[in-house]
């Protein structure tokens, strides 16, 4: 079954009222939906843009943006699952740094289900920057969902660069695994998207990568933001020769689309010109003397 998929580039903005953040969510859920997307995704700490809330002295403090920010998140979840249920489509809304225990924060990205329902998935690889100034803990479990599109995974930004996380959940079923990212320079950038598509690569399953784009210099967490969203495949038989389906214009605030049927990926395992995914237990034959 195929299914369009969107993935953003997503402007950061300072939005100084929460009816303003409102109104740019359904904008870009209207234009998405519009265009037949029922896979939509928002890129890692997008919901950053929401300290532009507060006054200076908050939203320029990271630590007290993080608290402040949890008086926001029943709203933040109502109007995601109120969008999903009303353009019936599957929204991972980016990740929104929620409170588990006192000072204790997971960067948690929420997948919303056109019943309403949600679920999500906490990183689980934290960067330098998240464990030495934000104060940011890692999560510890990986998780599967079920659609009528066939199982999806999330793996958030530098998670994805640890190729046994997205193995576990392949295995389990995922032929879509969704990352939604935050770098603020091109290197950052690039390892990601180098890790998406070799993830697509060894597994032989869809990758997406959403990004957030654009300055935000009144943010000490989010300042400056770079990338381009893609999709990308395996590299083989009905696939592009670069394993790229799709990718956008860098830093440009945009929506990225592409056309999948993930039921290609079981086909390909089973008719390549080679199987990464099935050949993977083999590499454990090799000792190094």
């Amino acid at each position: 079954m195929t299914v369009k998929i969107a993935t953003a580039q997503y402007d950061i903005s300072f939005l100084e009222t929460w009816e303003n953040y409102q109104r740019k969510s359904e904008r870009w859920v209207k234009q998405a939906a519009e265009q037949g997307a029922k896979i939509m995704m928002f890129p890692e700490y997008n919901t950053m843009e929401l300290a532009s809330l507060f006054p200076e002295t908050i939203y320029s403090a990271l630590n007290d943006q993080l608290t402040e920010l949890q008086t926001l998140y029943d709203g933040y979840v109502h109007l995601f699952q109120g969008l999903a249920q009303q353009y019936q489509c599957y929204i991972l809304a980016g990740t929104f740094p929620v409170s588990i225990s006192e000072g204790v924060y997971h960067n948690r990205a929420h997948f919303f289900m056109p019943n309403g329902e949600f679920d999500f998935q906490d990183k689980i690889m934290m960067t330098r920057f998240e464990n030495e100034h934000w104060l940011i803990s890692a999560g510890n479990e990986l998780k599967v969902f079920e659609t009528e599109y066939g199982r999806i995974a999330i793996n958030i930004c530098y998670d994805s660069e640890f190729p046994l996380l997205a193995r576990q959940q392949v295995e389990a079923g995922a032929n879509l695994i969704l990352v939604p990212s935050c770098t603020d320079h091109a290197a950052g950038y690039f390892r990601v998207k180098i890790a998406c598509q070799a993830r697509a690569l060894e597994n032989q399953c869809y990758v997406a990568q959403a990004c957030l784009v654009g300055d935000a210099l009144w943010s000490p967490a989010v300042d400056v933001n770079y990338g381009s969203a893609g999709v990308y495949t395996p590299v083989d038989y009905g696939f592009p020769d670069n394993g790229i389906l799709a990718s956008g214009e860098f830093n440009v605030p945009q929506w990225v689309y592409a056309d999948i049927d993930l039921h290609n990926c079981e086909k390909i395992r089973a008719r390549g010109q080679v199987f990464n995914y099935r050949d993977w237990s083999l590499q454990h034959n090799a000792v190094l003397r």
